[in-house]
């Protein structure tokens, strides 16, 4: 079983439904498997669970939630598991993330961290065999003005056994609306 961390942002119901039901039409790969959301910390079969636990807990308590929008679409991997993928990137909320997914990946996560990889906050929205086709798609995202704000104050350590993912344990960001401040 693999370990990650997502954060599964706070949306409107407006703007999870369209979210959803893009994916619905276009993400053969993972709709079925995971809500919307931002890996934080990629999968890894390397770290023992309660090891990566307390590592998250202790950076949760010492980060704050913030704001993510949206207004665009990219080309993500062009090959990653044959097929190309279609990413929203957040305009606000990009560099906190980055900071974040850094600072996560110190102390037991440190010698999991992909240098050959750059790291794009993302929420992944389409996939297709072919990059040409998932252009089409975020070139249809794109043709009009849009907006999707949501909210970061969430992390959560998920297991993921190749079908199912699963949430072991969630922990809330300073100042998320759950939280105190």
């Amino acid at each position: 079983m693999a370990l990650a961390v997502v954060n599964y942002p706070t949306l409107s119901e407006a703007d999870f439904a369209w979210i959803q039901s893009f994916r619905e039409a276009h993400d053969p790969l993972y709709f079925h498997v995971v809500d919307p959301h931002f890996t934080v910390i990629f999968p890894t079969e390397e770290i023992p669970e309660q090891t990566l636990i307390d590592h998250v807990r202790a950076h949760a308590k010492a980060s704050r939630a913030f704001d993510v929008v949206f207004r665009c679409a990219i080309l993500g991997d062009p090959d990653f598991q044959g097929h190309a993928h279609a990413f929203l990137v957040p305009d606000e909320g990009f560099s906190d993330i980055v900071r974040l997914h850094d600072r996560l990946y110190t102390g037991p996560l440190a010698s999991e961290l992909r240098l050959d990889l750059p790291f794009v906050p993302h929420m992944g929205v389409a996939n297709t065999p072919r990059p040409e086709s998932c252009k089409t798609l975020i070139d249809q995202i794109n043709a009009e003005p849009f907006e999707i704000r949501g909210r970061f104050e969430t992390l959560d350590v998920i297991g993921y056994d190749g079908e199912t993912v699963w949430t072991i344990e969630q922990f809330l960001l300073r100042g998320s609306s759950d939280s105190e401040a």
